[in-house]
């Protein structure tokens, strides 16, 4: 990667964390400054920036260690990692069987996020790539929107803040639906002629942990879950859900 294309301060700040979690016992200040060459100015403001961010600890004894925002998004990264390596295997059994793309999405901040992608309909434009965050008038967005999950909470709220007293009913209505039958539908909802259904995947909480969404061409999408087709990405969601400790039951999934 060029120099051009890089944040300097934010390659320093990491090569700090770097430095600190390569060490088995905490640093001291003159310990970090010795290793990096900085001046004392300079490592006290990336220093306060790390450990405001919590990215960092500063201990009674005024050494520094790794923070605990680093592990909750560890921990983040290793569940989201988990279900995407488990996923991907049927995500391509999918693709094959039904000519039709498939895709996951997980829990972020910022809503859905798109993290893998089987793509069946080669050149077809869906709207959406990995690293995309898709939006409550998705079908994705609807099914993450009905079930719960409270890295989703606050993009939930935004997005409802933008909606008209007319807007909520509906979509209310729709999550009602949505929550009964585990299943959302979307007609064109981002690019003209494509369209998509998505299920859960949830564990033993019932907590939501992503969903399974296929997109194509309009009138290859089924829009209700007696399909064959939805019905066969139901059952692969049970399957799936089922390995996360989710017990459906007659009514449900």
């Amino acid at each position: 990667m060029s120099k051009e294309n890089k944040i300097q301060s934010l390659e320093i700040g990491l090569n700090i964390l770097e430095i600190i979690a390569n060490h088995k016992e905490p640093l001291k200040f003159t310990e970090i400054q010795n290793i990096t060459s900085m001046t004392k100015s300079n490592l006290y403001k990336y220093l306060t920036t790390l450990h405001e961010f919590g990215a960092i600890q500063r201990n009674p004894d005024n050494t520094y260690s790794l923070g605990h925002k680093l592990i909750q998004l560890g921990n983040i990264a290793k569940g989201q990692s988990s279900i995407v390596e488990t996923v991907i295997p049927y995500l391509k059994k999918i693709s094959k069987k039904t000519g039709l793309t498939a895709l996951l999405a997980v829990p972020s901040a910022g809503g859905p996020l798109v993290s893998y992608i089987s793509d069946a309909l080669y050149g077809i434009n869906i709207g959406a790539q990995i690293g995309t965050n898709l939006p409550l008038g998705s079908s994705t967005g609807v099914i993450f929107a009905s079930f719960r999950n409270e890295l989703v909470k606050n993009w939930l709220d935004s997005e409802r803040a933008k909606l008209n007293e007319e807007q909520l009913k509906e979509l209310d209505k729709e999550l009602e639906t949505a929550r009964k039958s585990y299943f959302a539908s979307k007609i064109e909802p981002l690019v003209s002629h494509v369209s998509s259904f998505s299920v859960p995947i949830l564990n033993y909480e019932q907590e939501l942990l992503g969903a399974i969404t296929i997109v194509g061409y309009t009138e290859t999408v089924p829009t209700s879950p007696d399909h064959p087709t939805s019905r066969y990405i139901m059952d692969i969601s049970r399957e799936l859900s089922a390995q996360y400790g989710f017990s459906a039951n007659a009514e449900s999934l």
